[in-house]
């Protein structure tokens, strides 16, 4: 006997096993069988039949074909309006619409009873759709109210008055008016609301500008705020940033003053787009004032400056020239790291171009640089720039090079009047597509009185103990005929001695004397065959040397070395003109 099913019939245990038939239920056959089983031994007959709790099913919707145009479109939750006839007149405007926009009248034409649609710009569509019968899309256009709407207008086939049945019923009015407009076209004017899309669009716009101001920023507090004037240069320089749809870029220049004469000049390209580009950029244009302080040769500092910028970001390669200009050579010397060549217009309008890049990009790594030379003789404009004044996707990059250099050979006046017309001649407007970056270097050529500001007196020194005299001798007539006053006069002599005496001690022949005066200073420069720079020191009071650079660091308003390309030095010092 099945004691479970005699169970069920005793008081209170039908609840515990409707209970436990909820959480475990018997299958079908199952159930059946037990039935079955039990109406055979039980006295009292079978059990009674569960009720049959399966849900009934669901009435049938009514059909596509049962609906009319007012009932389709009035479910819909975006704003419909329905225009008949060539004067394009209310025929309907669902709820949706009328939620948006406010109740309109039926029979009116829409630009007198539809003046949203002017504000979203659709009417001047809806003759286009009408006459075309294609469809049109304005897309995400405000309105007074604040919201956003993208409008769609859509043709409709000829009005025969069917559509609306129920409501022709109830409204006479209106069925008149139906009537009216049998057998014409009609456009529907289906308006998504997309404030919240728009408004997003509006922040991420609003992000965007936010991110390119500071970048912009960033990049122009990087690059000089007052290009350095030199004696014998005249330099101007342009930054242009890329159009709004072009992200900032790492382009820089500089100018850097080396002492006795002596000018740096220094341009390059960070490859990359935003404030990490502009970053790096700083911290290269940092390094390189930092190197050039040490007044090594160009190739030396691209050297310096590939190991940097691999430390830096091993994934960011950045371009860059290094040239230095010394006056008494009438030329650059320069190391480019994968940039482009210079230019340099002679005052014949002649261009020249300086040769292909001495070495790779920096951050390459495992290249040895060398340096080049092209000259920059009085008279002459050498213009020093970055890829985005040359090159565009339409042509190949030597073209642009070409064109620029057509551009140079017209361009006369100061330096800021080449940078601009170089600028316009290649096209760059505000919305270029790249940073563009210019730097023009004039080597004036000097006649009439201002050229009397401008001498240079150079004599070979023999090693032995008249070497000292005679440089004495000889820096006091040249500084007489310069007409320099005595106290001027007495320093200059002073330090040529001091400067001839430490080269005669601790340098080596072949060994000169350099004076040199420009409109601002007087410039004393000493060479010698040894390699070994002096430094400065406290001398003891027993010391018999060791005094001389201290004296020159005294007197001098500026002093300084580096060592010269045939293996020897330089020892130089300054001396400032008065106004």
């Amino acid at each position: 006997m099945n004691f479970t099913r005699w169970s069920a019939r005793l008081p209170g245990t039908q609840r515990r096993a409707a209970a436990r038939d909820d959480r475990t239920p018997v299958p079908a056959a199952r159930a059946e069988y037990a039935q079955a089983q039990a109406a055979a031994t039980l006295p009292d007959g079978p059990l009674p039949e569960p009720p049959d709790t399966t849900p009934a099913p669901a009435a049938p919707g009514p059909a596509l074909n049962d609906l009319s145009a007012r009932e389709i479109l009035g479910r819909l939750p975006a704003a419909v309006a329905l225009l008949h006839g060539p004067d394009h007149r209310v025929a309907y405007v669902n709820e949706a619409y009328e939620t948006a926009f406010g109740p309109r009248p039926s029979g009116v034409p829409a630009a007198e009873a539809l003046p949203e649609l002017a504000e979203l710009s659709v009417l001047p569509l809806l003759d286009q759709v009408l006459r075309s019968g294609t469809a049109r899309t304005v897309k995400s256009r405000r309105t007074a109210g604040g919201g956003s709407y993208t409008v769609t207008c859509t043709p409709v086939a000829a009005w025969d008055g069917t559509a609306d049945k129920d409501e022709k019923k109830t409204d006479a009015k209106a069925g008149e008016k139906d009537k009216e407009t049998r057998g014409e076209g009609g456009v529907l004017v289906y308006a998504a609301d997309v404030t919240d899309h728009a408004e997003a669009a509006e922040r991420l716009r609003t992000s965007e500008r936010r991110h390119r101001e500071t970048a912009v920023t960033l990049q122009r507090s990087l690059l000089p705020q007052e290009l350095e004037q030199p004696d014998d240069l005249r330099i101007a320089a342009t930054y242009q940033p890329g159009g709004t749809d072009a992200a900032v870029g790492g382009d820089w220049y500089d100018v850097i003053t080396l002492g006795a004469g002596r000018t740096a000049l220094v341009i390059g390209d960070v490859m990359g787009r935003g404030v990490r580009a502009a970053a790096v950029m700083g911290q290269l244009r940092t390094a390189v004032r930092a190197y050039a302080r040490l007044d090594l040769p160009p190739h030396e500092v691209i050297q310096l400056l590939d190991g940097l910028a691999s430390e830096i970001d091993a994934t960011q390669i950045a371009t860059c020239v290094y040239a230095v200009h010394d006056p008494n050579e009438g030329q650059l010397v320069y190391a480019s790291a994968g940039h482009l060549p210079m230019l340099v217009r002679d005052e014949d309008g002649t261009v020249s171009r300086a040769a292909d890049p001495t070495g790779p990009p920096l951050g390459t790594g495992g290249w040895i640089h060398t340096s080049g030379t092209i000259a920059l003789p009085p008279g002459s404009t050498a213009v020093l720039y970055t890829d985005g004044l040359v090159e565009r996707r339409s042509e190949d990059i030597d073209e642009g090079v070409a064109s620029l250099a057509r551009a140079l050979s017209g361009a006369k006046g100061s330096p800021q009047v080449v940078c601009d017309r170089l600028i316009r001649s290649l096209g760059v407007t505000a919305e270029h597509d790249d940073d563009v970056a210019v730097l023009v270097v004039q080597h004036p050529a000097r006649t009439g009185p201002n050229a009397e500001l401008f001498h240079n007196a150079a004599l070979d020194l023999l090693g032995g103990i008249e070497a000292t005299p005679r440089a004495r001798s000889f820096a006091t007539g040249v500084l007489t005929s310069w007409r320099f006053p005595a106290e001027l006069r007495d320093l200059g002599v002073l330090a040529a001695s001091e400067l001839v005496a430490n080269s005669l001690q601790h340098g080596t022949p072949p060994m000169r004397l350099g004076l040199r005066r420009t409109d601002r200073r007087l410039i004393i420069e000493v060479t010698d065959g040894d390699d070994h720079l002096p430094r400065r020191r406290q001398a003891e009071p027993a010391d018999e040397a060791g005094r001389g650079i201290e004296i020159i660091a005294s007197i001098a308003t500026s002093w300084g070395s580096r060592r010269t390309p045939g293996g020897g030095k330089a020892v130089w010092c300054e001396f400032a003109l008065p106004r």
